[in-house]
């Protein structure tokens, strides 16, 4: 792990910090939304532009980065961000703020896109997975660590949205400067959404019912917090129980469900998070409860991600493992669009308690869904129990784009190879016994 982080510190600290500002404005966005008397509709299209640009910019960061190569592109979109951060307090109208959002989440896939193959490139190997586990480690610290800075300034001025325009645009300094060579980029051509859905329903479904509620908690969570009455201190507090739920729950379910059937492991954490929306929604006036109702839905909610695509691979061929990657990102992403317009009129229609309503409703869904699933397919993991060795859990976030997914993807399909030449050497050994 030392080995990795000396030759690789550059590029997490510039991911870390990408990470921070992006998390301080995502949630400073419903707070100062607020402010400006937009309304919850507003908001929650606001919110919903981010993901429509991230998904469109995912698929197009790509072409862009072999025309003109990393650099051009990161230092491009970088100043583009910047300059985005500035303006949100300049213009302040909903149809600016959309526009504004689309081009950010467009512009943010492709730095993303950019720093990722820049890691995947750095890694080898033996230091895959470990790359990965710390590049998950700085996105969740980025996240929870920009949400104290709410309290440094009041949202209704300038500061805020200076600060992650500086701490972005700070990021570029170590990736670029970096000793890391620029990688060649590739990409795999994805599978039709049609064969996925033939090789594993329950990832398809499952990956969209994760993008409507990640979305949720990344985009309208400060928006419930406004709508609640919380301060800002308060919401900074919120937002980050969510996702310090999902560090602190990540490696527990992925070592678990290595070494059982995996639709266990999702049905128990849909469950746990529908009846953590539940409890937030019945005891919402109170802010201890709301805290712990955060943490656990995050804990429960946040792992499902990386648990969905590690299922999906137990049935399709090792070959077929980073194809398939991205046409799961793309369903996450449109679920991620849909989000949260749903979220912003159940809190218009229900108040408040909406946002519980919300993520409980989705997390039931999925949990039933998965009950279902498990009726119309036996588990891979009864039927080769004597067969079965686990493969080391690979942990990605949702934030992560089709870079992070495929490097993890190989990375378990590299696992499942060396597992099949041990079992094939064993059995040769036995044979000559």
């Amino acid at each position: 792990m030392l080995k990795v982080l000396s030759n690789s510190w550059a590029l997490l600290l510039g991911i870390l910090l990408l990470m921070i500002g992006n998390g301080l404005q995502g949630s400073l966005i419903g707070i100062r939304g607020a402010i400006e008397n937009f309304s919850t509709t507003e908001l929650s299209v606001i919110t919903s532009a981010y993901f429509a640009g991230f998904l469109f910019g995912s698929r197009m960061a790509p072409e862009m980065i072999r025309r003109v190569g990393h650099v051009r592109v990161f230092a491009a979109l970088g100043s583009f961000i910047s300059a985005i951060l500035i303006l949100y307090p300049t213009i302040t109208e909903p149809w600016a703020w959309i526009l504004l959002r689309v081009l950010f989440g467009f512009c943010f896939s492709g730095v993303y896109v950019t720093a990722e193959s820049w890691l995947n490139n750095a890694a080898t190997n033996e230091t895959r997975g470990q790359s990965l586990s710390l590049y998950v480690m700085a996105q969740m610290l980025g996240i929870v660590s920009s949400q104290a800075l709410l309290n440094v300034a009041d949202p209704a001025g300038f500061i805020l949205f200076v600060i992650p325009s500086v701490l972005v645009s700070i990021s570029f300094a170590p990736i670029l400067l970096s000793a890391a060579k620029s990688p060649t980029f590739e990409t795999t051509k994805p599978m039709s959404l049609k064969e996925i859905y033939e090789i594993s329903p329950l990832g398809c479904v499952g990956m969209f019912l994760m993008g409507t509620v990640f979305a949720a908690q990344f985009g309208m969570a400060s928006v419930y917090g406004t709508r609640a009455g919380l301060s800002v201190a308060e919401i900074s507090v919120f937002v980050s129980a969510i996702f310090i739920g999902g560090m602190v729950f990540q490696y527990p379910f992925g070592w678990l469900s290595d070494r059982m059937d995996r639709r266990l492991m999702i049905l128990a954490a849909a469950i746990g998070g529908g009846l953590a929306g539940i409890v937030g929604f019945v005891f919402g006036g109170s802010f201890e409860v709301v805290l712990i109702s955060a943490f656990i839905m995050g804990g429960m909610s946040n792992p499902l991600y990386a648990l969905l695509i590690a299922y999906t691979n137990d049935y399709l061929q090792v070959e077929d493992m980073a194809a398939a990657s991205g046409g799961l990102l793309f369903i996450n992403g449109l679920g991620a669009i849909l989000g949260p317009v749903i979220t912003g009129w159940m809190l218009t229609v229900i108040g408040p308690g909406g946002f519980w309503v919300y993520l409980s409703f989705f997390m039931f869904a999925l949990a039933a869904f998965v009950g279902w699933r498990m009726t119309q397919r036996a588990s891979i993991f009864t039927e080769e129990a004597e067969d079965y060795d686990p493969v080391t859990y690979a942990p990605i976030m949702p934030t992560s784009t089709a870079i992070a997914v495929e490097a993890a993807q190989d990375y378990y399909a590299e696992n499942v190879d060396s597992e099949g030449d041990d079992t094939e050497n064993e059995t040769e050994t036995l044979d000559r016994s």
